[in-house]
């Protein structure tokens, strides 16, 4: 057969160089009616096998009818109606080119998703372990990143929280909204006990979900059970998370581990994403101006709750102690706490501003809060001191001296 470099030279020579047929013949060394072939031909010449009758052909009419008849039936089970002789691998190899003959088109569906349309939320636990203070660290499944999608540009947020409580996801979670810049219309989520659950076949949300969804006027739909699908988009941001983010990165706190990450998802959200062909980034406009805009008022968030300050002027939030300034005792306080900081109130004023520490069990102090209850046992124990002046006569010495009859002191 003549190669394709021959047919090549064949019609240069006689297309530019103008050499005869014979001459070309000559020089290339093959007969005249192969080089009239190849000026004939337009298209290079392709090696093509030569079709050999197989082991299988005998049995495809057999094949056949068991396939018109049963179109997922197995090879195997086909072996043994027509009695195959040799290797299930042959007969394997023919039935999987004959089945899709009789089986029905199963094309697969794309989704497409409008500007403004919808947002995948989740929790990525990346295998790490992340320093956080009083030489303690916290496992991957303690430390949650809360991660969020848009379906139609594909822009991709998150951040790293304290806990799954519903206290820090849904601080969390407006972090990341409010960074978008607007609320996509509806926020698909799986089974998370604070988002809620699939109970006799219906979704049900928490009071505290059903709370913030309000506020944002946006629809919360919750995953049925074992549906991985669903979330397609954030799940395969994990994927790109573990391959692209992590390797190679050490961590020296949370605010560190945070820090990195939102370096990265800027260059993230600037890269060609394969599906829609372009950047996440130009993209986000569109899919910004078709979303809610935020509310005008934040929702109530974080940890929130009201006591009197016990004697030992502590208060306990997440495993963890906080002092509080000791002049407020007895008296009610409010607690407010976010992912950052920790602080109490007392009819408006300031009573304790602490850092939040991810750290478990731990007591806090605050300086100023130590002093002034040292200060204030001082003053106490002085208001409530046994008085040591009396009005009870005290004797001289000398009246002891006469009682015992030493007169002049000397015995």
């Amino acid at each position: 057969m003549l190669g394709v470099e021959d047919w090549a030279e064949i019609r240069r020579l006689y297309r530019s160089e103008r050499v005869s047929i014979s001459e070309i013949a000559r020089v290339m060394g093959v007969s005249r009616n192969t080089v009239k072939a190849a000026l004939r031909s337009d298209a290079a010449p392709k090696y093509e096998r030569q079709q050999v009758a197989g082991l299988a052909d005998t049995f495809e009419p057999r094949i056949r009818e068991l396939l018109q008849a049963y179109p997922r039936m197995p090879a195997t089970v086909i072996g043994e109606r027509i009695g195959w002789p040799h290797s299930i691998r042959t007969l394997s190899n023919r039935v999987a080119l004959l089945r899709p003959l009789y089986l029905p088109p199963d094309p697969s569906g794309r989704t497409n998703y409008e500007p403004g349309e919808i947002a995948q939320c989740d929790f990525w636990f990346p295998d790490i372990r992340v320093p956080v203070g009083f030489g303690h660290d916290r496992t991957p499944k303690q430390l949650p990143v809360l991660t969020m999608v848009t379906g139609y540009s594909r822009w991709a947020s998150a951040v790293l929280i304290p806990s799954r409580g519903a206290e820090d996801l849904f601080a969390g979670w407006w972090q990341l909204i409010a960074a978008l810049g607007a609320v996509p219309r509806v926020l698909v989520w799986d089974g998370e006990g604070a988002i809620g659950r699939w109970r006799q076949r219906q979704p049900e949300l928490t009071r505290e979900c059903h709370g913030f969804r309000g506020t944002l006027g946006a629809r919360v739909l919750v995953c049925k059970p074992a549906d991985p699908e669903a979330k397609g988009l954030v799940e395969r941001f994990h994927d790109y998370l573990e391959r692209s983010f992590l390797p190679g990165r050490s961590f020296a706190s949370p605010a560190d581990f945070n820090t990195q990450l939102q370096h990265w998802l800027v260059r993230a959200n600037n890269r060609h994403h394969r599906r829609i062909g372009c950047r996440p980034a130009e993209r986000l406009e569109a899919d910004r101006q078709a979303m809610l805009t935020l509310p005008p008022v934040s929702p109530v968030l974080g940890w929130r709750s009201s006591q009197r300050l016990p004697r030992d002027h502590y208060i306990r939030l997440d495993s963890n102690d906080y002092s509080v300034h000791p002049s407020v005792i007895g008296r009610r306080i409010e607690i407010t706490a976010n992912l950052d900081r920790i602080r109490v109130f007392s009819d408006g004023r300031v009573v304790a501003d602490h850092e939040r520490v991810w750290a478990k069990h731990q007591t806090i102090h605050d300086p100023e809060h130590l002093a002034a209850a040292k200060a204030l046992r001082r003053e106490r124990l002085e208001v409530v001191r046994p008085v040591l002046e009396s009005d009870v006569e005290v004797r001289r010495l000398s009246d002891y001296d006469a009682l015992l009859g030493l007169d002049g002191g000397v015995a």
